[in-house]
């Protein structure tokens, strides 16, 4: 089963996703909360996946988007951002961001991006 890192300052937004992922069979979850914390349980952790909240202290998710891209080019990345950032969400696929997805989370939304990345039917 895939890993997958979710990050995010608000530990109500990691719940929604990880419920989501959860009744979906997704089992191997693991939360950071905020970028610098992202980038050191990617190094821990492996994982098959990221998804990652833009706006956060400490470290942006640009900033830990860039920086885990910078060592692993092959991360698969996925940023999570509110309407009205479509500049950041732009910088993050140029960054190397495989998706985005846009708050408040649709589950269906959430489901068919991971899956589409990971490459499950």
């Amino acid at each position: 089963m895939a890993k997958i890192l979710l990050v995010d300052d608000a530990a109500f937004m990691r719940k929604v996703i990880k419920d989501t992922l959860s009744k979906s069979g997704y089992t191997d979850l693991y939360e950071a909360v905020d970028g610098a914390d992202a980038v050191q349980k990617f190094e821990e952790l492996q994982p098959d996946l990221v998804i990652m909240d833009i706006t956060m202290p400490n470290m942006d998710g640009l900033e830990a988007l860039k920086a885990i891209r910078g060592k692993h080019s092959d991360a698969n990345v996925v940023m999570c951002s509110a309407m009205g950032q479509e500049s950041m969400v732009i910088e993050a696929v140029r960054s190397g961001a495989k998706d985005f997805i846009v708050k408040p989370f649709k589950a269906d939304r959430v489901l068919k991006t991971v899956s589409t990345i990971l490459g499950n039917p």
